[in-house]
């Protein structure tokens, strides 16, 4: 007797010829009704962490670790979780790297779109924040969400953007964000920093609190990576590093004590 309810209904092996070597006429012409079911994503499941985001004088800068993980396994440690849009725009996700790559897909057409229209007109980085937080809400609705939190930055018409969607359709702005375990850890220094003197931030202490910023949520966050990526929007354009390796020490760990081990 089968016991996997999955399988009642369905044709025994040796009936259903998986490597089709009945003859044609002969083959059985049951329906998989199994297989024609509303296939959903019902949580994350291969998923990125921290994205970081800040405001400096002549534009935006945003972070990104390499890492993929399959729950608690570090198991793609080369995905690029940050997205140029256009020519003035790049975002940058955490969550399902499925749904982002659906949300790349969505926004790649609408830029081919945009440019074969050949009207002098393309979408900023508002337009772009948006567009993706009507997205998210809608699906959303449809009790059928994209995963992900999702940050969008740009420079257009010499105004900086930086804003925040998740996968219920809430947005804002702000000077610095972070989504993922970064919330908790990396928006304290970010905001110590950034907010309210972003108008004196140059590029190149940006790019170093980021850095640093990186550092510690690879202390701290054990689904973080020691690579990860920078993207820079300025009047110039978008500019998406090759990976950037974080310098760690960890023989302050042999001095810890009082947990494991090391009562003592």
């Amino acid at each position: 007797m089968d016991h996997f309810p999955t399988n009642w209904g369905r044709p025994r092996n040796d009936a259903f010829d998986p490597y089709a070597t009945y003859p044609i006429h002969q083959r059985p012409t049951t329906k998989d009704t199994f297989a024609e079911g509303v296939q959903r994503t019902q949580q994350p499941i291969v998923t990125g962490t921290s994205v970081l985001g800040i405001m400096f004088k002549d534009g935006i800068m945003m972070a990104a670790d390499n890492l993929a993980s399959y729950g608690s396994l570090a198991r793609f440690k080369d995905i690029q979780r940050l997205h140029p849009v256009g020519t003035s725009t790049v975002i940058g996700a955490s969550g399902d790297m499925s749904d982002f790559q659906a949300i790349q897909s969505i926004l790649d057409e609408i830029v081919t779109d945009e440019f074969t229209y050949q009207d002098g007109h393309d979408l900023g980085p508002a337009e772009v924040h948006e567009y993706l937080s009507r997205v998210m809400y809608a699906r959303r609705s449809k009790i059928d969400p994209l995963w992900n939190s999702i940050l969008v930055g740009g420079f257009r018409d010499g105004k900086r953007f930086l804003g925040y969607v998740d996968l219920l359709g809430t947005t804002y702005s702000a000077p610095s964000i972070a989504t993922g375990y970064g919330a908790y850890i990396a928006i304290p220094l970010l905001r110590a920093a950034v907010d309210g003197k972003q108008d004196a931030l140059s590029e190149e202490d940006a790019r170093a609190l980021l850095h640093e910023c990186m550092r510690v949520l690879f202390y701290r966050d054990a689904r973080s990576l020691d690579k990860y990526q920078l993207a820079t929007v300025t009047a110039a354009g978008v500019k998406i590093s090759e990976q950037i390796r974080i310098e760690t020490e960890w023989r302050f760990a042999e001095g810890i004590r009082g947990y494991g081990a090391q009562t003592q």
